[in-house]
């Protein structure tokens, strides 16, 4: 069994933009906006299907349900879907200003819990993230902020380039800026609540719903002017959800989840080799649990690897 390649799920966005065309070589449908790539989901409305190989035709979900140890290894976790979203995001326009509820809150709403990280791929000049609250924002100072239409003030921003890392916990208030690519490995779960919009319009010409009560309640007000992620080492982002980690590929390195865990990488800087099969700059492989070892080769100077497993 080689590398899993899955076919990637493309999402039209208000915001979004053709990066992923343009700069990944990806086959995008029409004209319209694509904000998000779907790279690996496990969800009733979208599944992702390998694309070659022995398992080609075979859903993600039927991989977990009756492969889960060979696949995903012995430290899998229980539950009825794979756990983990993997996504690139386009964002030729800022998002909007939005929260990801906490799971003691999640429920409530008929929702589900979200931590996310975002790996900076590309960021204009001038580019930066919403990330949490400036100093002195209150609840009641929120509030008003929404009511007045002025919200965005109360939010903390980051300058950004590429290599950047930010994690973000459930609770956490953001927004990606515009003229971000960025790839986004989360909790399987797809519940945003928007504060505010920027009064724009979607793509049916209508504006898109916001959801301040909910979001109100999800907050972290005590989330003051959070930083960008600092490596420890290869280490980007371990939380108990996902763990991800940027290699470097000064030359060949082997991986080996030893029948424990699998393994999803990325090329970032660079296409590499990976079990006798070009993989391109951008593009997500997964290396079984039970596929013995993985020798990765950088075809360029400059190659690295996000990786993310249990």
């Amino acid at each position: 069994m080689g590398p899993i390649r899955f076919v990637p799920l493309y999402q039209e966005r208000v915001w979004g933009g053709r990066r992923l065309g343009e700069e990944l070589g990806r086959a995008l449908p029409g004209g319209s906006p694509i904000g998000e790539s779907w790279e690996v989901v496990d969800r009733a409305g979208a599944q992702s299907v390998v694309r070659d190989g022995p398992l080609a035709g075979r859903t993600l979900h039927d991989l977990w349900v009756t492969e889960r140890r060979g696949v995903f290894g012995s430290l899998a976790p229980e539950g009825e879907r794979f756990p983990i979203l993997v996504k690139l995001l386009d964002a030729a326009e800022k998002l909007s200003l939005q929260v990801h509820p906490p799971a003691e809150v999640a429920g409530r709403f008929g929702g589900e819990p979200k931590t996310e990280m975002w790996y900076v791929l590309g960021a204009a000049p001038d580019s930066e993230l919403y990330v949490g609250l400036r100093r002195g924002v209150t609840r009641e100072r929120f509030a008003g902020a929404i009511a007045a239409g002025t919200v965005a003030e109360c939010f903390h921003r980051i300058p950004t380039r590429a290599g950047d890392c930010m994690f973000l916990p459930s609770g956490r208030v953001h927004a990606i800026g515009a003229g971000h690519l960025i790839a986004e490995i989360q909790q399987n779960s797809d519940t945003t609540f928007r504060v505010y919009d920027w009064d724009r319009k979607g793509l049916d010409g209508r504006p898109r719903a916001l959801h301040v009560a909910e979001s109100m309640e999800c907050i972290d007000f005590s989330d003051v002017e959070p930083g960008l992620q600092r490596p420890d080492g290869e280490v980007l982002v371990r939380c108990p959800f996902f763990g991800v980690t940027l290699s470097a590929l000064g030359a060949a390195r082997t991986w080996d989840g030893g029948g424990e865990r699998f393994y999803l990488f990325m090329a970032v800087g660079g296409a590499v080799e990976a079990g006798g099969r070009e993989m391109a700059a951008g593009e997500f492989f997964l290396w079984p649990a039970g596929g013995g070892p993985l020798r990765i080769r950088p075809m360029a100077a400059g190659g690295r690897v996000l990786v993310t497993t249990w």
